[in-house]
């Protein structure tokens, strides 16, 4: 049982990249989902979130207009469509799971996530 986020690299400042969050042992469908970051010497940060069911999605105001959180059910995957790429975008990017929580909304906290991917590295440089 375990998540597995993909599709970092490096990208010059303005470009796009898109992550994926796949799972395995188990459907993300009914888990709200959430992808979190954590930057050179700083501290993990939540990023965005997506709800179970219903689709509620929420952003960080430094990535509200750039990134996009969304769910392919059929491919059973979370993508986070980061545009607009800036060099602080540089960091590790987590997806987290959490099950049972509200259709209608979704946290922002660590703490609200049980279950973690390993990250994948986003640079964002020229």
């Amino acid at each position: 049982v375990q998540l597995q986020a993909s599709g970092g690299g490096l990208v010059q400042p303005g470009g796009s990249l898109r992550l994926s969050c796949a799972a395995s042992g188990f459907t993300l469908d009914r888990y709200v989902i959430g992808w979190f970051r954590r930057a050179p010497g700083k501290e993990r940060e939540w990023v965005s979130c997506i709800s179970s069911r219903h689709d509620i999605t929420k952003y960080t105001n430094s990535v509200e207009g750039r990134f996009t959180i969304s769910r392919d059910n059929a491919k059973d995957t979370v993508s986070l469509q980061m545009n607009s790429l800036r060099p602080e975008d540089t960091a590790v990017y987590y997806c987290a799971a959490r099950y049972g929580y509200s259709t209608r909304r979704c946290p922002s906290g660590l703490s609200d996530y049980d279950k973690w991917g390993q990250g994948t590295q986003v640079t964002v440089s020229s």
